[in-house]
């Protein structure tokens, strides 16, 4: 896979941005290292400022050409890895990974996706549970927190760094592998089932489902696999509904 084609396919995702000025950072450091693909969830600035356009420099068809998508899920459609990035420790049961042994992965399935949450609060578990991984970037007390546009810089950079390192390499097949937009249409269908049956109460659906997400992305379901389970459910919905019924099974 040549340069240009693996980074084209990466998209580095910014959940509802605050500032006109990073996300003008961001687009010209996304270019600096070769990536292209902006999508702004939600932004809550304006990307076409005449502060983002400064900061941007000579990178502002970054912004030009960038999506805008409502929620985090619109912006992952399509893609079959995502990474969510933190600045914080979580409780998700998924260890926090660096960025230059992680973000390979990326490269393993297009399109990909590296997502970056709002700058003051970061993403909520939620948002980090839309990723299959999750990195952190090791700062030193007593000031461990980074800027937004820095926090993308040295991810792009590990990126630019990750794709030379492997251009040369043949690259598995990746028909198979189950975009992220399948998996939540999956992860619905699951609750909503679990839910008829019992085995989810409404209260604690919220918690259970997200340990459903985290088995779900380890286990990197193909296409196939996915397709299975949800004729799995079908089957088991169509059985809960007609009960005790003498109705024929489709």
């Amino acid at each position: 896979m040549s340069s240009d084609s693996s980074l084209a396919q990466l998209r580095i995702v910014l959940v509802e941005p605050a500032g006109p000025l990073n996300v003008g950072s961001a687009a010209r450091v996304m270019k600096n290292f070769g990536l292209t693909q902006m999508v702004l969830v939600n932004p809550q600035c304006d990307p076409h400022s005449a502060d983002a356009k400064q900061m941007a420099v000579h990178a502002y068809d970054v912004i030009e050409a960038a999506t805008i998508v409502g929620t985090l899920p619109e912006a992952l459609v399509g893609c079959q890895r995502a990474i969510a990035t933190t600045a914080r420790s979580r409780d998700l049961q998924t260890p926090l990974e660096s960025p230059a042994s992680t973000l390979p992965w990326l490269f393993e399935s297009s399109p990909s996706a590296l997502i970056f949450g709002p700058e003051d609060r970061g993403l909520n578990n939620d948002e980090m549970l839309q990723a299959q991984r999750f990195i952190k970037i090791e700062t030193r007390p007593p000031y461990e927190s980074l800027n937004l546009a820095q926090a993308i810089a040295i991810c792009c950079y590990e990126l630019s760094q990750a794709e030379q390192r492997s251009s040369s390499e043949v690259l598995p097949s990746t028909e198979e592998v189950a975009t992220l937009d399948q998996l939540e249409g999956y992860y619905h269908h699951l609750e909503s089932v679990l839910l008829k049956i019992g085995y989810l109460y409404p209260h604690t659906a919220l918690s259970r489902m997200r340990k459903f997400r985290q088995l779900g992305h380890r286990a990197a379901l193909s296409s196939q696999d996915v397709a299975m389970l949800r004729g799995i459910l079908r089957q088991i919905d169509w059985a809960a509904t007609h009960q005790g019924k003498d109705v024929p099974a489709p």
